[in-house]
């Protein structure tokens, strides 16, 4: 039975050892990424990419990359999330191909072009601001598919500590197109959640009227 958002809510927690005789279906694994692709992204250029590994080779290989994580192996699906960088420069093509989609006039388009070309100018001018830019949007994905998960039933974990260059060297990525933004891995937990203690909404809320 689905978990409704507030009930995936409180079931989500960072779940450091999964439960290695479960394995998340196809179609559940598919309805998360779900979540990650319709995430909404600055101009909408959805600058990620999400690799999704199965393989236990492969997890134990980038195990010591991650610090050691127990999580890397023991989860059923690995998703390695990836930041965009030469898909959103404007002589890539990717995007006025992506503003096209809209249909819209030559003339809008052209505004459209020239618009995200002279706000993103900085932004743009290093694939070092490239990243920045974008491994932060695709924390919107990231996000958005731990709740996902979470509405299912299923566990995940979010994981920033690894080895950049390590991770990369392993998967073989062409830099200038996707560099690691972060991991989570998918599954089951194995052992019971403790308890969630979070601030009370009055010491992180400020209504300004």
């Amino acid at each position: 039975m689905e978990k409704t958002f507030m009930e995936a809510m409180d079931f989500r927690h960072a779940c450091k050892i999964f439960d290695e005789t479960k394995k998340v279906s196809d179609e559940d694994i598919n309805y998360i990424l779900e979540a990650g692709r319709k995430s909404p992204s600055s101009f909408g250029m959805e600058a990620w990419k999400f690799l999704v590994i199965t393989n236990e080779e492969l997890k134990a290989k980038l195990r010591p990359a991650c610090w050691d994580q127990v999580q890397i192996t023991s989860c059923s699906h690995l998703v390695i999330i990836l930041a965009g960088i030469d898909a959103v420069k404007p002589e890539s093509g990717e995007v006025e191909r992506k503003f096209k989609r809209r249909e819209m006039p030559q003339e809008k388009l052209d505004f459209y072009l020239g618009l995200y070309a002279g706000h993103l100018k900085d932004t743009l001018s290093s694939n070092e601001n490239i990243y920045s830019w974008t491994a932060r949007q695709t924390y919107i994905a990231l996000g958005n598919m731990m709740t996902a998960a979470a509405v299912k039933g299923i566990d995940s974990c979010p994981i920033e500590g690894f080895e950049k260059e390590k991770v990369e060297e392993i998967l073989k990525l062409d830099l200038s197109k996707y560099q690691l933004s972060c991991i989570v891995p998918f599954g089951y937990r194995i052992n019971e959640q403790s308890t969630q203690l979070r601030e009370p909404l009055q010491n992180v809320v400020e209504f300004i009227k």
